[in-house]
């Protein structure tokens, strides 16, 4: 029997408050679930502005635990309601001091999963992120949820090819990859790097990236989110590159046993040549 599942990701527009932006995603989850879809991913910090821009502590408030925080619960909620697996991703506080960009998997029964820590922290022009997160600490886990084995890996995460490869080994089926990526510091990458990622691990990437100009600075956030299967090939239509945007697809998940027997990656891997890449 066939393994399809539809997927659905949101890009979205800074509203002005998180409480307006909560609805906003809220409403287009039910539209979505309404849709027949079973899982769905949101932006990165997807309940704030992209507020890295700036360097300045009032942006702290954002924070909130993982996940016994307003936004997780609420989002345990919504799962129930709808019957989806959420990927929500937020600003999380673990205790004083301790901030990390985070993203908690919540199964379709409202069960949090767990949560994966962004890795690789930029700090350049426009993305301040050292300022507030700290590096994740939670490895690269990948959960069983009611759809199939979902991993995240985190906008500059996207750079780095070890942690695609650590969910792979691990059995992920579907990877999301909220982002918040401005025109003209790395887009042409954006359709380059997760289809390759895709190819190179052999399962679905779902990229998701916030789209508009928000407050605190003038990155202009490019949307184009979409799905890449195993074969490196959108699954539709990449989203628009200006307009808020619910995209949803069908992910044929047999297509991941298919391409690893032609494309046999896995099989052919040297883990006792690689030591030197991990030495100081």
């Amino acid at each position: 029997m066939a393994r399809t599942v539809r997927a659905a990701i949101l890009q979205a527009k800074w509203t002005g408050d998180t409480a307006s932006m909560i609805d906003v995603h809220e409403s287009y989850a039910r539209a979505a679930a309404e849709q027949g879809a079973q899982v769905m991913g949101f932006q990165e910090v997807f309940n704030a502005p992209y507020f890295c821009q700036v360097q300045e502590a009032e942006h702290y408030r954002w924070a909130e635990p993982v996940p016994d925080g307003p936004t997780v619960q609420r989002m345990q909620a919504l799962a129930r309601e709808t019957g989806m697996v959420l990927v929500v991703p937020v600003f999380e506080v673990e205790s004083a001091g301790n901030y990390y960009n985070t993203a908690a998997v919540i199964d379709a029964d409202g069960t949090v999963l767990g949560k994966y820590r962004k890795h690789h922290i930029p700090q350049v022009k426009g993305f301040w992120e050292k300022y507030y997160f700290k590096p994740g600490n939670l490895g690269w886990p990948v959960f069983d949820t009611a759809v199939g084995r979902v991993g995240v890996y985190i906008c500059y995460d996207r750079h780095f090819p070890e942690g695609w490869r650590a969910l792979g080994l691990a059995g992920a089926e579907i990877v999301f990859n909220p982002s918040a990526t401005s025109r003209g510091l790395s887009a042409y990458l954006w359709q380059l790097e997760q289809p390759a990622a895709a190819v190179a691990n052999e399962y679905f990437v779902a990229a998701i990236n916030r789209v508009g100009v928000e407050e605190y600075g003038d990155n202009d956030f490019y949307g184009t989110s979409y799905f890449v299967d195993p074969r490196g090939q959108f699954v539709g239509d990449v989203g628009s590159g200006t307009d808020e945007e619910l995209i949803v697809r069908d992910l044929d998940l047999d297509m991941i046993e298919e391409v690893r027997q032609l494309w046999a990656f896995y099989r052919d891997r040297r883990p006792d040549a690689y030591g030197p890449l991990v030495e100081s």
